[in-house]
């Protein structure tokens, strides 16, 4: 197995076991039903999101997604690994070489519906173990070129290049208080911290008599100052039409009660209404868990279970429409391959991407497995064999209408490799 797996990842669709079978019950009938009426359509629908959450702090992927079936994690790890599938806190196989940590057990869901896939030992080619550098690096898509050669973002460089086909008032929202590197220089984008709440401030009952008359004074500001203000007035005047309280979730789905939770849900809600929005990223910070990182019943754990239980809510509430959205769960890079003396891990390099969608070959973890032994190492940490920007670019040509010349805008001087993770 081990060999096989240097070799690349198995391609198995089905899950075995009671874990699967339960996973799989948690779709309704109806919502089975739906997922059969309605085929996947190829990248150009007017519809279709790209959603990034980005994990801020460098997520343990060896925790979430534990290379069970490598005895070098054990050697490496005594007392802080995920252990083996059967055991007490056992991880829940996914392929009888890689399990799920138990606290991801929500993303046995779309994992069982073939809408979820994992891309293991992936990430930024560039060395660096600074968060700071790696967010920079990984945002603006500049892993291997002197700084400076782009000055915006790769989520902003892609809506830019498909600014042609774009309808939408509001093309782009970064759910926070500021706007992260990626959509930086973005058209038509606004970081919203609360998508229900997202008013004009000030007294409401002289609220409209003010936005009349800074309208009149931007009206007549050239670009980018007046256009981008009167987007903003009218991006106002958009959300203020969508009910994003009252708003029942699909199929049961039942986001955590908490901000990330609150995010999603008010994710999926935009996505529904059909406003024109085409891409959507929420920033989950707090991973950088150096002491006590708990994978099994401490921080991580309980950090992990809200990141997949409001994963698994997004999927069945957006079912019904899966097959126009793609949201991808990456970081700036992973945890080293030693557990540290404070039962915790440090700064490392590769990691894991979470890939949700329709058009995802779900089911199956992608990539070439590097191994875990001291020879196979990067420095001590898991080695990169696939590239972030060959899945995200493999993404948004396939699903979101990239064309060649425009990866060659949103990655420049990047020779893609095929990584599959599409059908």
């Amino acid at each position: 197995m081990k060999n096989e797996k240097q070799n690349g990842f198995s391609r198995r669709q089905v899950l075995r076991g009671s874990s699967a079978i339960a996973a799989a019950g948690a779709l309704s009938a109806s919502a089975q039903a739906e997922r059969k009426r309605t085929p996947f359509r190829r990248a150009g629908g007017s519809n279709r999101v790209y959603m990034q959450v980005f994990l801020r702090g460098a997520m343990d992927g060896l925790s979430a997604v534990v290379p069970h079936a490598d005895g070098d994690y054990y050697a490496a790890r005594p007392t802080l690994a995920v252990p083996i599938p059967g055991a007490p806190g056992g991880a829940l196989d996914l392929d009888t070489f890689f399990g799920l940590a138990p606290a991801a057990a929500p993303l046995l869901t779309p994992w069982s519906n073939g809408h979820l896939a994992l891309v293991h030992a992936s990430g930024s080619t560039d060395p660096t173990r600074s968060h700071f550098d790696a967010f920079t690096k990984m945002e603006f898509g500049e892993p291997n070129l002197p700084p400076g050669t782009v000055t915006n973002g790769w989520l902003a460089r892609y809506l830019i290049q498909r600014a042609g086909g774009a309808t939408g008032l509001l093309r782009g929202v970064g759910e926070g208080d500021i706007l992260p590197q990626v959509l930086a220089g973005a058209p038509k984008t606004l970081p919203v911290r609360d998508l229900a709440n997202f008013l004009f401030p000030g007294n409401p009952f002289t609220a409209q008599e003010r936005v009349d008359v800074l309208s009149a004074m931007y009206a007549v500001q050239p670009p980018p100052t007046g256009p981008a203000a009167l987007d903003t007035f009218a991006s106002i005047d958009l959300m203020s039409t969508i009910d994003f309280d009252g708003r029942e979730p699909g199929n049961g789905a039942l986001y955590p009660g908490s901000p990330f939770g609150k995010q999603l849900r008010d994710a999926a809600t935009l996505i529904q209404a059909q406003a024109g929005v085409e891409v959507i990223t929420i920033d989950y910070g707090g991973w950088d868990h150096h002491a006590n990182q708990g994978p099994l019943d401490g921080l991580m754990a309980a950090m992990l279970n809200d990141l997949t239980r409001g994963l698994e809510a997004f999927y069945l509430d957006m079912l019904g429409s899966i097959d126009d959205v793609t949201l991808v769960v990456q970081s700036e890079f992973g945890r080293r391959v030693a557990q540290n003396s404070s039962l915790g891990t440090d700064h490392g390099h590769g990691n894991v991407m979470m890939l949700l969608g329709g058009g995802i070959s779900g089911g199956q973890v992608h990539g070439s497995w590097p191994g875990l032994a001291p020879g196979q190492l990067d420095f001590g940490d898991l080695a990169i064999t696939t590239d972030y920007r060959d899945v995200v670019g493999e993404i948004l040509a396939d699903l979101h209408g990239a064309s060649p010349a425009d990866l060659d805008v949103i990655f420049p001087d990047h020779v893609f490799t095929p990584v599959g993770v599409t059908v």
